[in-house]
């Protein structure tokens, strides 16, 4: 089929190479020009793995390119809406403006037949209002929503290789236009076995938000017994070894640490709580309130652990932060809680150096305040306090034998409850987990 992909950041820069790969002919358009130029070199402006190689083997079959022209979408039969809702600024509410800008782009090029599928995380509610512009540009043209499911890091494989697809059509029909359209463009997952959900359009604008809400929920809870942990002596490792072989709960997510970040799971439960709150619905979400403080606490905690680390003062004391990206296998910053509890303790006097694989570049425009050093081994020169605060694979198979050689002094705060405390202690460590005794 011929497919144009609106937006071509994280999401549609991923979704434009995966549909290439699925065999279709797909245009990715995106306003930002220096994008679309690294984009059509096969050099990702992000760090995602396996993404590069996958824009070399497409481009090489010539079913895939890049355009900041919009008229460029005219010839193509499926238009994917990926563009960004970001947090307004001052505010818990989605920003709509780039939704509302791509889908008035669209409208001049759109042809009887024409399926626009909506990709982006937006408050319930968008797309019925949407649909009413696209059907009076062309009454023959259709608008569904068809929410993404991305874990960074994993993108290429959620989408080639999806855990499910829902799509939202009016009336949530089966037999509506564009789930037949829809089920072409997937059709080698859809013939692997990726089960399908057709709904009408609210419920599947929920969907995404709800699944992140739910899975904060989870991550925020584990995290308020971390908390009871500390002050009780428990081990909250063990505690959610214990809880999650119910299969009710299950052991996904239930990792005690810094917190969550990101560009999506702080904005959408916020979105969430802003749109119900529009809906007359606010106390049905107001858990999400407490969730959240939660998160953000987590920060400050890590913080306090740090000063009773280094002896009641962070005056002075030199902390290397191993890991800026909000998570591993990723270069994204967006609401990182690393970076975050990096900025608090240089402000409380400590000299901060911070390390990752990938993300120094994007952190170091976050926060230029702040030391950055590529290599790990000169980071742990001459450091007062370790802090692992992102969970890449070389900061977990750090010898602690070895590292000890290189600081100033031995002791670590584990934000991710990653290591083997034994093993560290055995080497001479003081070490310290959040929830662990």
């Amino acid at each position: 089929m011929r497919i144009s992909v609106v937006g071509c950041g994280y999401l549609g820069a991923v979704h434009a190479a995966c549909m290439a790969k699925l065999g279709h002919d797909v245009i990715g358009i995106d306003v930002d020009e220096r994008k679309v130029q690294a984009l059509a070199a096969a050099a990702a402006p992000f760090f995602e793995p396996g993404l590069e190689e996958l824009l070399r083997e497409v481009q090489a079959t010539g079913r895939l390119s890049f355009t900041s022209d919009i008229s460029a979408a005219s010839t193509s039969d499926v238009h994917f809406v990926c563009v960004g809702t970001p947090q307004k600024k001052g505010e818990n509410a989605a920003d709509m403006k780039y939704v509302d800008e791509a889908v008035n782009a669209l409208l001049p090029y759109l042809r009887e037949g024409a399926v626009v599928v909506g990709k982006s995380t937006v408050p319930v509610g968008t797309a019925a209002r949407l649909s009413v512009l696209v059907e009076r540009q062309e009454p023959a043209a259709h608008l569904m929503w068809n929410p993404e499911f991305l874990r960074e890091g994993h993108a290429v494989s959620d989408t080639l290789s999806p855990d499910r697809f829902v799509y939202g059509v009016e009336n949530g029909s089966e037999e509506h236009a564009a789930v037949r359209v829809l089920d072409e463009v997937y059709a080698l997952p859809l013939e692997a076995g990726t089960p399908r959900l057709v709904t009408d359009l609210p419920t599947a604008e929920l969907v995404k938000t709800a699944a992140n809400s739910f899975l904060a929920t989870k991550i925020s809870f584990i995290n308020a017994m971390a908390e009871l942990c500390d002050a009780a002596g428990a081990d909250v490792t063990v505690l959610a070894d214990a809880i999650g072989l119910d299969d009710r709960i299950g052991r996904k997510f239930l990792n005690a640490g810094i917190g969550f970040g990101g560009g999506c799971l702080p904005k959408d439960i916020r979105a969430f709580m802003a749109r119900a709150g529009e809906l007359g619905a606010d106390q049905a979400l107001t858990f999400l309130r407490e969730v959240d403080a939660i998160n953000m606490r987590r920060r400050t905690r890590v913080v306090e652990l740090t000063r009773e680390l280094c002896g009641g003062s962070l005056l002075g004391q030199r902390i290397t932060v191993l890991g800026a990206a909000f998570k591993p296998e990723s270069d994204d910053v967006r609401d990182s809680p690393a970076l975050s509890i990096a900025a608090q303790l240089q402000l409380q006097g400590a000299v901060v150096t911070v390390t990752d694989p990938e993300a120094l570049q994007n952190a170091a425009r976050r926060f230029p305040e702040l030391h950055y050093e590529e290599s790990t081994e000169l980071a742990l020169q001459r450091a007062d306090a370790l802090l692992l605060l992102t969970e890449w694979q070389e900061y977990r198979e750090l010898d602690p034998y070895e590292a000890a050689n290189i600081v100033s002094a031995t002791r670590i705060l584990d934000g991710r409850n990653i290591l083997d405390a034994t093993k560290w202690r055995a080497a001479g460590w003081t070490y310290r987990g959040l929830g662990r005794p």
